[in-house]
């Protein structure tokens, strides 16, 4: 058998030098017929259920449209920019997914909403600020229990 001579191996599909695959990219604002929204729930097949910040605060059905497919990763919780549908008001198409630090950008640009729900990384610091009183004492009978 010939050797392959061609392009096409592992690492170049990868690409070469950068792993991560996380370049600095301008920030992107919706326009007219788009919308923030949040995904709530992963259905499968390509489709997400999403909070959307409009002024219905509707939950739409998400699909991730095609150059995005098995290229970006969207889990739940995840901020994404949606393409509403004129003659589908239940359904919206994804067209951009958000980085921890777009979604920070966009909060002080205030593009979105205080009411959006907290993002995993967030809700982390949140959970190291709580504190316990060691000093409560609590009375309890134990024949009573």
């Amino acid at each position: 058998m010939p050797k392959n001579k061609g392009k096409g191996g592992k690492a170049f599909k990868r690409g070469k030098s950068d792993a991560s695959g996380q370049d600095k990219r301008e920030l992107v604002f919706k326009d007219e017929e788009q919308e923030y929204a949040q995904v709530t729930k992963v259905l499968g097949n390509g489709r997400m259920e999403v909070q959307c910040f409009d002024e219905k605060n509707k939950k739409r059905l998400a699909h991730i449209r095609g150059a995005m497919r098995k290229k970006v990763w969207i889990n739940m919780g995840d901020f994404v920019l949606v393409a509403l549908r004129d003659f589908q008001d239940a359904k919206c198409d994804i067209v951009l997914r958000y980085s921890e630090d777009e979604v920070a950008n966009l909060r002080k640009a205030g593009q979105l909403p205080e009411r959006a729900l907290q993002t995993d990384a967030q809700q982390e610091e949140d959970d190291d600020l709580v504190e316990f009183d060691a000093d409560a004492e609590i009375d309890v009978d134990i024949d009573e229990l």
